[in-house]
């Protein structure tokens, strides 16, 4: 299908990409200066990286291979992007409408972290040209958990990719197009709840192979249902606090449906997040009762493993609940929060912490480690921010497309 077909000017599309890369707001802010510093470091470490190998930057070795990189960027990163599936499938196939004007944004949050996550895991890997390896099947056991993995996260960056691209089709005038990638979304939200469901609890089957470096607390078989799990109430709470700070950052550009259903929306998503959050409690006291585990208790570990469950588990579950009761928004967001919180201390302790803790040499993240990670924080909020400020992703959809529809 030729560009004509499509309704496509190249010419001119050019020319309004060039016309959208100047800023929209104020160059010289207090946030802007903060992350062109950040970014600015983080990028000089990174080509050290590159230049000279990971012991150059990092506190990585043959004992602890992963690190931060590893647990949060990718792992812990990857939780906080499960409310993307999680919402398609309660507006797509449960048919609530009620999160539907959220929609975009939250898989365009999913997308970016996918991406940006997916850089991040390229830094860790030695030789990072091999990355190519489980796609073209060379030297890579098909059988293995990471060649799942490897394919179930391309794949489903692919398919968000998929379905956010109408909003991207608006923004250029490409109504042929749109209508096109419009029709796919269907199929692609159905394919990408079942490749996400997958990823997520296929990241917790990698550390089924470590059964004896992990502390029993946090092992178990059941390791790959816990992190599915999680994910929903890890990726709605990342859409609880995303759309706070939202709500006030981008509300020049927010919609009337976006604005007024803001409240219900979080009230909303408090009720499903404490419910999750009781199913996971559930499961994990099950499994601790299960496993004799009373006597890891009189530990470090124990201590870590009890603040974990009741400050940032059965806490926020009680907070929820209570938020959605009274209709306090405050609380909801407080809510988020804390489980956000303990979604980064549970995951930092299965592939960090709790990973090998009867080592006399821990593990722990140079300051450059840090640095990178938050320059990739950094700069994903800036594309954000960057998409926002110019696509139809909180902002009503142009005129021509609400026309299509009657």
């Amino acid at each position: 299908m030729s560009s004509n077909e499509l309704g496509i000017n190249i010419k001119s599309t050019y020319k309004f990409i060039l016309s959208e890369l100047k800023p929209k707001s104020k160059i010289i802010t207090h946030f802007n200066v903060i992350a062109f510093i950040i970014i600015a470091i983080g990028a000089v470490l990174i080509v050290l990286r590159f230049v000279k190998g990971l012991g150059a930057v990092t506190n990585l070795s043959q004992e602890y291979p992963w690190g931060i990189w590893i647990g949060f960027d990718v792992i812990t990163g990857v939780a906080f992007a499960g409310g993307a599936y999680s919402l398609c499938f309660i507006v797509y196939i449960l048919g609530d409408k009620k999160y539907k004007p959220i929609i975009r944004v939250t898989v365009l949050n999913g997308f970016l972290a996918y991406v940006f996550y997916a850089g991040a895991l390229l830094l860790d890997l030695g030789k990072p040209w091999n990355v190519i390896n489980p796609i073209i099947g060379n030297s890579f056991g098909v059988s293995s958990v990471m060649f799942l993995v490897a394919w179930h996260f391309m794949l489903y960056m692919l398919t968000e990719l998929v379905e956010i691209s109408p909003a991207f089709a608006e923004w250029l005038g490409w109504r042929k197009v749109r209508k096109y990638l419009h029709g796919l979304t269907l199929g692609a939200v159905i394919l990408g709840i079942t490749l996400s469901t997958l990823h997520q609890s296929g990241l917790g089957a990698l550390f089924l192979m470590a059964k004896n470096k992990i502390h029993p607390l946090w092992y178990s078989e059941f390791i790959p249902i816990l992190f599915f799990v999680s994910s929903i109430f890890a990726g709605l709470s990342m859409v609880i606090v995303e759309g706070s700070i939202s709500h006030k950052v981008f509300k020049n550009r927010m919609s009337d449906e976006v604005s007024k259903s803001h409240n219900s929306i979080l009230f909303g998503l408090a009720k499903i997040c404490a419910v999750v959050l009781y199913v996971y409690l559930f499961l994990k006291l099950l499994l601790f009762i299960h496993g004799e585990h009373w006597v890891h208790l009189n530990s470090q570990m124990g201590v870590l493993w009890l603040v974990e469950m009741i400050g940032f588990v059965a806490l926020p579950c009680v907070i929820f609940t209570q938020a959605f009761r009274y209709r306090n928004e405050l609380w909801v967001k407080i809510g988020g929060i804390i489980t956000m919180l303990g979604i980064i201390l549970n995951r930092l302790n299965v592939s960090v912490i709790a990973f090998k803790w009867y080592a006399a040499d821990r593990y722990f993240p140079s300051w450059m480690e840090i640095e990178i990670t938050l320059a990739i924080i950094f700069l994903e909020i800036l594309v954000l921010r960057w998409i926002i400020h110019r696509m139809p992703i909180l902002s009503d959809s142009p005129v021509w497309v609400k026309n299509e529809k009657h």
